[in-house]
């Protein structure tokens, strides 16, 4: 009798999970997994969390996240107005650290790909000038059948393997993976109601509140989960979201502090050096 392998493609599809998304907004919770996951994102501009790391994102956004790391892209406001037109477009690659074959990376010829999994588990933000090159290939890939897609899988993470220290940024300060459920949704309430309301007067207590916790146990749990206190969180969450008003817009610096939900210009002015390394003033001027 022959012996015959059924339903390859499933199998190839259980290691790989390669698709496009476009959507009008980026909804998805704080969350982790253990497959990687390689972003693309073309056209969408927001705020991105991966591990400790607050960063704004533009279109050429190109990140590999790390197994069990905790990541979210939440988009700018104008995406989640009901009468808007703006239009999020994104390429997602999930795949297995045995896509391709059990112990794969740790033969000589894949060490490359294999170190650059072992940074992934920080995150790695790659230079616009790599999702360039990338850009047609990240396109294709989707529309390719199971088996070539693990091949060009390979190829993509080859050549990302590839890049210059100058070429890509680690993310997360720490390891921040995450191996047990340990209120997922408790944290994503937060993060969602700090990122909505982060222009208005958010206290310790509002956000213990929403958590369904007294003000020292949320404490505990928020630096646990994110390497941050409340207050540095919140503060970058305001200068990312400052820093960008600072390049799109012609809005005076001092609006800016006043919109992003600071009192006083001289404290705006300390907590944007702190976190971006330059005067509100000096960094608008550099762009």
């Amino acid at each position: 009798m022959k012996l015959v392998l059924k339903n390859p493609e499933n199998f190839a599809s259980q290691r790989i999970n390669i698709f496009k998304k476009e959507v009008p907004c980026l909804d998805t919770a704080w969350h982790y997994h253990p497959e990687y996951e390689l972003l693309y994102i073309s056209q969408s501009t927001g705020i991105r969390f991966v591990g400790d790391n607050v960063s704004h994102f533009y279109p050429g956004e190109l990140v590999l996240v790390g197994s069990y790391l905790p990541h979210l892209w939440r988009n700018d406001e104008a995406y989640y107005e009901s009468d808007g037109n703006l239009m999020v477009k994104t390429i997602v690659l999930k795949f297995t650290s045995n896509f391709i074959g059990e112990g794969t990376f740790d033969n000589t010829e894949f060490i490359g790909i294999k170190n650059l999994l072992e940074q992934s588990n920080f995150g790695v933000s790659f230079d616009k000038s790599i999702s360039e090159e990338l850009h047609n290939e990240l396109l294709e890939i989707t529309e390719l059948p199971k088996g070539k897609q693990t091949i060009n899988l390979l190829n993509i993470l080859y050549r990302l393997s590839l890049c210059k220290e100058e070429e890509k940024t680690i993310l997360s300060s720490t390891d921040m993976r995450q191996f047990s459920n340990e209120n997922p949704d408790r944290l994503d309430n937060v993060i969602r109601y700090i990122s909505d309301n982060y222009k208005s007067d958010i206290s310790l207590k509002d956000v213990s509140d929403i958590a369904c916790m007294t003000t020292n146990s949320f404490c505990r749990f928020f630096k646990k989960m994110t390497n941050k206190s409340f207050t540095e969180f919140l503060n970058e969450i305001r200068i990312r979201n400052a820093s960008r008003m600072l390049i799109q817009e012609n809005t005076p610096i001092s609006e800016i502090c006043y919109n992003v939900g600071y009192k006083s210009i001289p404290n705006f002015n300390k907590q944007f050096k702190s976190v971006m390394g330059d005067t509100p003033k000096n960094y608008r001027y550099k762009l």
